[in-house]
């Protein structure tokens, strides 16, 4: 009796099918690796450009950094040891000004002599009161006023020009009439002509941009003084 196999046939087809559904799978299985790497590629390159690394830091935060660095933080005016000087030294120089130009108003003669006497008290002490801010603000020693002459830091007696001594106040202050308006314009003359010489000094040495300033206008205001004074005492 013949054997008829049909086990052949069987297998072969279901190894055709077995290897067309492995073949597909496969086919599958790749391509959807393929489309995970794309996938992955594509992450990758939205993270580059969408947010910073550590490593790396956005366009932004690198700019504002840079500004940081390169632009100093605005605080209080920069100031030197000039402009702390040129304000110890004004204050005491100013305030013997004005104890001058109040000697003017019981004892001088003439009418322009006591107007000027009052202008210049009028534009020193408002002077003396802005130095005083800013050595308070600086946190330096401000000079105390001392009876007298109106020194306070008796260390720079000698070092501020066209102050005057002990002794030229008092002989100004026992001085009436016209003999008080020549004695004041004289001396005036000569304080003034050293507030120039220390407001020269704040010019060429201070850092302090209100300090350069008002130096500068102590130099013009009392230039200007200096030669009015000279006038009068011509006439006189």
């Amino acid at each position: 009796m013949t054997r008829v196999s049909v086990l052949p046939s069987y297998v072969t087809e279901t190894e055709g099918f077995t290897m067309t559904t492995r073949t597909t799978a496969r086919r599958a299985a790749l391509a959807g690796v393929a489309l995970t790497a794309v996938l992955d590629l594509a992450a990758c390159g939205s993270a580059d450009h969408g947010s910073p690394s550590h490593d790396q830091p956005a366009a932004g935060t690198a700019a504002a950094g840079a500004s940081a660095a390169g632009t100093p933080t605005r605080g209080p005016a920069a100031f030197g040891d000039a402009d702390v000087m040129f304000a110890q030294m004004m204050i005491p120089h100013h305030r013997q000004a004005v104890e001058m130009a109040e000697l003017a108003e019981a004892r001088a003669a003439d009418p322009e002599v006591k107007r000027l006497a009052a202008a210049i008290k009028a534009a020193q002490a408002p002077e003396i009161a802005t130095m005083t801010g800013w050595l308070t603000g600086w946190g330096r020693p401000v000079p105390s006023p001392a009876p007298g002459h109106g020194h306070g830091m008796p260390e720079m007696d000698h070092e501020m020009p066209g102050m005057m001594s002990e002794a030229d106040m008092t002989k100004l202050a026992g001085a009436r009439g016209v003999g008080f308006d020549r004695q004041f314009l004289t001396m005036m003359i000569a304080h003034h002509e050293g507030a120039i010489t220390m407001a020269r000094e704040e010019l060429a040495e201070g850092a302090n941009p209100e300090a350069k300033a008002l130096a500068q206008q102590i130099a013009t205001s009392q230039q200007g003084e200096i030669d009015q004074m000279r006038k009068i005492l011509g006439r006189l």
